[in-house]
C-alpha cells in the first residue's frame, strides 16, 4: 500500500484570536480540535474554517481540513454549540486500500463543559458524508498484479490486466459487483474470472464442466493438425469419454491414419478437444500435458488458484469504523467514473469522556 501524501494546509480563520479575551484555553477537547499551524492568513468572514485540527491525535497520515459553518463563531461557541462542522480527511487507510477522501458534515454540534475554555466533549445529533475509494488508488495499491480497475455500471467494476503465475504473465479478466455488507460494510462479489495463457488455454476457477483449464479454439485447431499429440490424447480413456468420441471411432483412428485424419479434420473435433479439463488430465496423466507443451509448474500453480484465492486478491470491500457512541451507517453505494462513492449517515454520535 502506498504511503499517503501529506497535504499542506492553510488557516483562514483563527478562533484563538476571537477567544483571546476569554483567557488562555486549557488542554481540553476544544484546544485539541482547534490546534492550528503557526502560519495564518486574514480571517474569512463569509466562510470561517480551521485547517489541520487534530491529525496527530487521530492517528491520521494527512491533516484534516475543518470548516465551521454559521456566524459569528464566538457567539456560537459561548452558547455551547456550532451550527455545522465539515471535516474532510484525505488518504485514510481502510483495510488493504486507502480511501482517497472522507468528507462529513456534522449539524447542530453541542459541546459538554462549563464554557468555551473548558470543553470536555461534543454531541453530534446528525452527520452526513461520503467516502471515495478512487480507481487511481486501487490501481496503485493493488497493482502488484498489474490490474486496472474501471467503472462498468452503477454497481459494477471491471478488472483487467496481467497476473504473474509461476513465471508466466497471464491475462486477467474479472467483473466485480459492489454492494452493501449490512449497514457498515462494502461487499464485493467477483465473477467472470478468467486467466488466459496466451492463445494456448484459458483458466476459469471452479468445478463446473465449463470451468478449469481448457484449450482455446486456436490451440485446439492447431492440435488437430499434430498427429503425435492427438494420438497421445486418444490413448487416455477419460479424455476420450470427456470428448464424447465413441470408443469404436477411437480404435479405428488409432489404427488407421486415414480414419485419424477424418476424425481430426472435422470441425466437431475442435469443440470436442476444448471440452477437456487440462488440470484433471495433468493430475492423472502429467506426461500427456508435457507432450502438449504445458509447463507443469504453471499447471500446479493454477490448481491452487481457486475462486476464493483470486476473489480475495480482487476484493475491494471495507467496513466503516464503529463509533464510541451512536450509529454510523451506509446510505448508498455507487460506482462513478473516478471510483466507488459511499454515502454515509450518523446519528446520536458523542465524543469525549
Amino acid at each position: 500500500m502506498r504511503t499517503p501524501h501529506h497535504i499542506a494546509t492553510h488557516s483562514r480563520f483563527n478562533p484563538h484570536e476571537e477567544l483571546g479575551e476569554l483567557g488562555a484555553l486549557d488542554d481540553g477537547p476544544l484546544e485539541e480540535f482547534l490546534q492550528e499551524d503557526p502560519s495564518t492568513e486574514e480571517p474569512s468572514v463569509d466562510q470561517p474554517s480551521v485547517d489541520r485540527p487534530s491529525g496527530d491525535r487521530m492517528d491520521l497520515t494527512a491533516a484534516p481540513e475543518v470548516e465551521i459553518g454559521g456566524f459569528p463563531f464566538l457567539l456560537q461557541l459561548v452558547d455551547g454549540r456550532l451550527d455545522s462542522v465539515k471535516v474532510t480527511v484525505p488518504d485514510v487507510a481502510a483495510d488493504r486500500v486507502t480511501l482517497a477522501a472522507v468528507s462529513a458534515t456534522a449539524h447542530d454540534v453541542r459541546f459538554d463543559g462549563d464554557g468555551p475554555t473548558s470543553i470536555r466533549g461534543a454531541r453530534v445529533p446528525e452527520l452526513n458524508g461520503d467516502v471515495l475509494l478512487s480507481f487511481a488508488d486501487l490501481n496503485r495499491e493493488l497493482g502488484a498484479s498489474q490490474v486496472t480497475f474501471t467503472g462498468a455500471g452503477r454497481d459494477r467494476v471491471s478488472a483487467r490486466g496481467t497476473l504473474p503465475v509461476a513465471g508466466h504473465d497471464l491475462r486477467l479478466r474479472a467483473d466485480v459487483r459492489i454492494g452493501h455488507d449490512g449497514d457498515q460494510g462494502i461487499d464485493t462479489q467477483i465473477g467472470g474470472i478468467r486467466l488466459d495463457i496466451g492463445d494456448l488455454a484459458t483458466y476459469r476457477p471452479g468445478a463446473r464442466a465449463s470451468e478449469g483449464l481448457h484449450l482455446t479454439p486456436k490451440s485446439a485447431a492447431d492440435l488437430a493438425r499434430e498427429t503425435r499429440k492427438v494420438r497421445a490424447l486418444l490413448t487416455v480413456p477419460s479424455v476420450v469419454q470427456r470428448m464424447g468420441v465413441p470408443e469404436a471411432t477411437v480404435r479405428e483412428a488409432l489404427s488407421n491414419a486415414d480414419r485419424l485424419a477424418e476424425l481430426t479434420g472435422s470441425e466437431r473435433f475442435v469443440h470436442q478437444a476444448m471440452r477437456i479439463n487440462l488440470l484433471d488430465l495433468a493430475l492423472a496423466h502429467p506426461e500427456v500435458l508435457d507432450r502438449l507443451g504445458f509447463d507443469t509448474a504453471l499447471l500446479d500453480a493454477l490448481s491452487r488458484l481457486t475462486r476464493p484465492v483470486l476473489a480475495d486478491r480482487l476484493s475491494l470491500g471495507f467496513r466503516l469504523p464503529e463509533p464510541p457512541q451512536g450509529e454510523l451507517r451506509l446510505r448508498d453505494v455507487r460506482v462513478e467514473e473516478d471510483g466507488i462513492r459511499v454515502r454515509l449517515a450518523g446519528e446520536g454520535l458523542a465524543f469525549g469522556p
